[in-house]
């Protein structure tokens, strides 16, 4: 089984939190899924998210600590856990404008990253989250384990640099190493998702 269970330090005990990656994922596959979420089908709560526009696991924890936090503080600003991780990887409060940036394209996100928060008064299992998620997902190669490296495969950096507002900062433009601008670019956009709403 390629789901990773994840283990996120100061937030509160009373989930299981989960994490896949797809690659190369079909447009029938993307679209499948779109139509469910459009219909609002319980079954479906995840947060989907285009792993073009992921820089790292520290990024993508972030945006998921940031969620279970406002779960914890009754502060949701979307309807649940899941849409809320989408949200967190905003720097700003257009929920809309998250959607389209961080959640996926039907028909064009061909790389999926996949959570999945089961909170302790569901009964639902690691083995039933995968074995649902391979039904809805049969296309595509599930990438094990999620590394740094692995997510970086993806990633679209002018994508990044346009959703964090990157593009023209003196400060990253100077920076000549590529690995040491991306993770300058990774330092910004985690302060950005911090920063969102204060």
């Amino acid at each position: 089984m390629a789901l990773e269970k994840l283990t996120i330090d100061n937030t509160p005990s009373n989930q299981n939190i989960y994490l896949a990656l797809f690659r190369d994922v079909d447009a029938d596959t993307t679209q499948a899924l779109q139509k469910q979420l459009l219909a609002r089908n319980p079954a479906f709560e995840y947060a989907f998210i285009d792993a073009s526009s992921i820089i790292s696991r520290v990024h993508l924890l972030s945006a998921i600590y940031n969620a279970l936090n406002a779960v914890a503080t009754n502060t949701l600003q979307t309807p649940n856990v899941h849409s809320e991780i989408v949200l967190s990887l905003s720097p700003s409060n257009n929920i809309a404008d998250a959607y389209r940036r961080w959640g996926f394209a039907a028909g064009k996100t061909t790389d999926l990253i996949v959570v999945k928060v089961v909170f302790h008064d569901n009964e639902q299992t690691e083995e039933q989250v995968w074995a649902h998620l391979k039904e809805h997902i049969p296309t595509g190669t599930v990438v094990d384990p999620i590394t740094d490296e692995e997510i970086a495969k993806s990633t679209d950096w002018s994508k990044v640099r346009k959703y964090y507002k990157l593009n023209g900062v003196p400060a990253l433009d100077r920076i000549k190493d590529d690995a040491e601008k991306k993770r300058e670019m990774e330092r910004l956009a985690v302060m950005g998702m911090a920063l969102r709403g204060l």
